[in-house]
């Protein structure tokens, strides 16, 4: 019985809460995901991490724990009460590892729930966008000066621009010829683009731009909010590890700043928001600005442009070796991804060049 096995794993940690009741979230779709509910408050958050989608559990847990009580030691000058708000805490099992395996051979970990919160899956207004940049660029201020270098990585080549066009090099060679006629106008804009794609990770890769701390998962989902819509906390940070902050930014951009859906087959619906880019940047910039170069700054945008880019081409990829990597509800639902995407990054580029004619620059 789950029930049973979910106080069991519970009782392995070592926390003062009696275990009442469970129920499970459904806000991953990787991860098994339960709010514990205990006789007395706090109640807690007992995670099973997918080890066939994460290959190194222990390396991905020791990388959000550590940098859970690095900014815990940045906040300790706040009371026990707003800190537990302000930051995820970790509780380790009773033989003092910070996770438990259990006889199938699956990790868990458990984290302190966070009362009176509440999540958004997108962005309905300005304040909501400019929040979600102040917590991102808090985030990565507390961490700034954390060694990225002790952090697994744990999803190799995540955002490398080489290993994604490699993969798409390699769709094209084995893709039918009726996908490579429909794609036809989409793989030629990835030839185009093939240059400028590139600059931010040539830019990494001779050390112009500083590796750190990043979250890699920046979607608004994973900002917690005040139940007054106030930024409490980055939350879900299974793939904390060493990147540059351009690609933090853009993909938090790409989730928040698109007027449709990501497979809207409407493209006329599809739009880049510039306001929510404006109010998300302000946000992100109120703290992180005086840690950023003045390079950093200048490729900011194009971090986000990247960042659309580089889904738009795992969503043409996917659908030339005939979609065997994300699910799909019908036979097109990749290419109408890709084609939204690419889109979207045509009305970004659009907006942006208006505003650079305007003289407009991030402050």
């Amino acid at each position: 019985m789950l029930e049973q096995k979910l106080e069991c794993i519970f009782n392995q940690f070592n926390h003062n809460g009696e275990f009442d009741s469970y129920e499970e979230l459904a806000s991953g779709h990787i991860n098994d995901t339960y709010l514990i509910k205990t006789k007395e408050k706090p109640f807690f958050v007992l995670q099973r991490i997918n080890h066939g989608v994460f290959k190194d559990v222990p390396g991905l847990i020791g990388n959000k724990v550590a940098i859970s009580r690095h900014i815990q030691e940045k906040l300790k000058d706040l009371s026990e009460k707003k800190q537990k708000r302000s930051v995820l805490a970790f509780a380790d099992t009773k033989t003092g590892e910070p996770y438990y395996k259990d006889e199938e051979g699956n990790y868990w970990n458990i984290m302190y729930f966070i009362d009176d919160s509440v999540t958004y899956e997108i962005v309905k207004d300005e304040k909501i966008a400019y929040e979600g940049g102040r917590l991102l660029g808090k985030f990565l201020t507390l961490t700034s000066d954390f060694d990225a270098s002790k952090l697994t990585e744990v999803i190799p080549n995540f955002h490398d621009m080489s290993f994604r066009y490699a993969q798409f090099e390699d769709a094209l060679k084995n893709a039918s010829i009726e996908r490579m006629d429909k794609a036809k106008e989409q793989i030629k804009l990835v030839e185009d683009l093939r240059e400028e794609m590139h600059i931010i990770q040539h830019l990494k890769e001779s050390g112009a731009i500083k590796t750190r701390v990043t979250h890699n998962d920046t979607k608004i989902s994973n900002i917690l909010f005040s139940t007054k819509n106030k930024g409490l906390c980055v939350i879900d940070t299974d793939t904390v590890m060493p990147g540059i902050v351009h690609y933090d930014f853009g993909d938090a951009i790409r989730t928040i700043c698109n007027t449709a859906a990501e497979d809207e087959t409407n493209l006329d619906l599809v739009e880049f928001n510039i306001d929510y880019y404006n109010a998300y940047a302000k946000g992100f910039l109120k703290k992180m600005k005086p840690f950023l170069s003045p390079l950093e700054l200048e490729y900011l945008p194009l971090g986000a442009k990247t960042m659309i880019f580089i889904m738009a081409l795992r969503f043409l990829t996917d659908y030339l070796n005939g979609d065997v990597y994300y699910k799909t509800k019908y036979p097109e639902h990749n290419f109408d991804r890709a084609k939204n995407q690419f889109k979207l990054i045509e009305s970004f580029s659009e907006k942006i060049n208006i505003l650079k004619k305007d003289k407009w620059e991030i402050t």
